[in-house]
Order: C-alpha cells, then structure tokens, then sequence
C-alpha cells in the first residue's frame, strides 16, 4: 500500500452460503484524509463491502488493507483504529447521553480524565451538552444519530466508516449531521469511508466515489469528473401548442442548425437540445427562435446529475421508494 492510502482493495469477492454472489471482484483504494463514497441502490453491495473492511465479516477471496494492517493477519489492530456508523443506532436509551460515551469509551479501554475530557468535548461537537443528563430514549431521531456519531468516536479514530448513517431521518436532521461529518473531515483531518444510496448526499460530502450495481464497481472519480465525463448540458423548452407536429419540426431543425447544439431530442412533451456549456448557448438559442417568430413557454437550464451518471452506467435510476424507510422523528420530553 502506497503511504497515501489508508483503504486499499484487490479483487474483493464475497459469495455467501447460499451462493449469493455479493461482490464481484472490486478493486478500489482511499487516500488519507479522503471523504470517499460508495453509491448504489439497496443491494447493490455496499453494505457488504463496509462489513468486511470493519472485519465483521469474512471475505471470500481478494486482498485489503486498512489503515496499513492486513485484513486477515491484524483485524484486532484495525478495529482499534477505527471508528463505525451503521444505519441503526446502537446507543442504549435507558442511559443518559453522557453515561453512552463513557460506556462506549470504558469498551475503547479509556479511563479516568481522559475519558471525562473526552466525552465533555464530544457532547460539545455534537451540540448535546444542554441534553447530556437526559435518558437517550427521549431524544430525537437526529439527536439520537449524532450521539451515535460521537460514540464512534470517542477513541479518536484515525478512519471513520459510515453505512447509510442518514436512512430514515427528515432532510433537516439530514442536512445536520452532513454539516458535521463535513467539518470531522476537514478541520480533524478523519478518514471517512461513507456508503449511501441518496444522489444529494454523495454529490455534497464526497470527493471520491465509486458507484457500485450488482455487485460491481460500474464507474469512479469525483462527483464533477463523472458528470463531466457523460457529457453534455440540457437546455428544455416547452412550446404553445406542443401536439404540432410542424412547429415541433421546425423548432428542431432551428435547434439543431445552433453551433454547439450535439443533438435535440423529444423530451416530456417539450424539446431538449443538449450541448456542452449549455449557458454560452443559450442566448443563441433564444435569438433563434425570435427571429423565427417561435415562443416558448418555458425554457430551462441543466447539467448532468449523479443520477444522470447512475443511468448512463447502469441504464436505470436509482427508485425513490429505494431510499429505505421514511422518516421517523420523536420529540424530546
């Protein structure tokens, strides 16, 4: 492994018991310091991927290392440099805020101050000191989930593994706890290795990512070089009278005569003319169709998506009734 790479893996692949074949040979690498993301739809092996680089599961064939240490020879020496975010949270929610970190400090063998010191600046970092004494059970689901995050970290873990950490919360705890995983990586300098099946949230935390479907690695790089790498920008318009054939004709071939317009295409009952740098087009596009005494009725602007990248590389899109559960919020008491 290269010093600058903190995960790295070569052939990765998982067959279950019943000959499910999870992973199909992945091969990718996280560099130190990286806030890395792993996209893909429910089942598409993220889950199994995060399982076993936290040595929770057995691997089948393929070669990892994290953090230096070899999978198979030193999973003890990798579970303590680590820290890990499931789906699911873990805190127990008879105790307090406080009393989870120090439990989950007093399993990390921290003692004494230290642990004090410790868990009184994370309850500060995840702004839970006004809820501190407070039974978890009794907090919010967003609130819950950021004492979860600090409970992985109370061991100041050199790299950070996240599985889908937001399933299920409302786009305002959401939004919270990226705002807080975004800051861990770049003021602390964390490692986070994040799996998650949301187009938004990879597109806004991640640097890198690979996109994983069935088991296979499809595309990789940043959220700008894989949109960048489908090409171009859409420009759609909608016309008066969209059922006429000869108007729709016509404002094609206008369309198609534009320097810098790749193609034109039917598109929900407008018109899409698709081309790179869609916004040094688009006057001509406009002064166009003026001059040919075309109105439309509409007319917008757009740049590829992650789920623009998700369907060129995998011809389909990731479903909204994928996303797991909806959102289930308590009120604290």
């Amino acid at each position: 492994m290269e010093p600058s790479e903190i995960i790295s893996v070569e052939n990765l692949v998982e067959v279950y018991a019943d000959g499910t074949r999870a992973l199909e040979g992945i091969s990718f690498n996280v560099k130190k310091g990286e806030f890395f993301g792993f996209l893909g739809p429910n089942g598409a092996g993220k889950s199994t991927t995060i399982k076993i680089l936290t040595t929770f599961l057995r691997k089948t064939s393929g070669h990892v290392q994290v953090a230096g240490y070899d999978l198979e020879k030193s999973p003890k020496e990798i579970r303590k440099v680590i820290g890990v975010l499931t789906q699911e949270t873990i805190i127990d929610v008879d105790l307090t805020g406080k009393e989870n970190l120090r439990l989950q400090g007093r399993l990390q063998q921290m003692h004494g101050s230290v642990l004090d010191q410790r868990v009184d600046e994370l309850l500060k970092t995840v702004q839970l000191e006004e809820f501190a004494n407070k039974p978890a059970g009794r907090y919010s689901g967003g609130m819950k989930k950021r004492l979860d995050l600090a409970s992985a970290l109370i061991h100041k873990p050199k790299l950070l593994f996240l599985d889908e950490p937001t399933t299920g919360l409302d786009p305002q705890a959401r939004a919270s706890i990226w705002d807080y995983l975004d800051e861990l990586n770049r003021e602390e300098g964390i490692t986070i290795f994040l799996t998650t099946q949301y187009l938004e949230e990879a597109d806004k935390l991640c640097r890198r990512l690979s996109i994983i479907d069935h088991g296979k690695i499809v595309a990789g790089g940043s959220p700008t070089e894989l949109k960048q790498a489908i090409g171009h920008d859409t420009i759609t318009l909608s016309l008066k009278n969209p059922k006429d054939s000869l108007l729709r004709s016509e404002t094609k071939r206008i369309l198609q005569e534009i320097p810098g317009v790749m193609d034109v295409t039917d598109s929900d009952g407008g018109i899409a003319a698709h081309g790179m740098n869609a916004n040094e087009i688009i006057a001509d596009v406009v002064t166009a169709l003026d001059r040919n005494n075309i109105r439309p009725t509409s007319l917008n602007m757009s740049s590829p998506t992650l789920d623009d990248v998700f369907l060129h590389h995998t011809g389909r899109r990731i479903r909204p009734e994928e996303l797991g559960r909806k959102p289930t919020e308590q009120i604290l008491m």
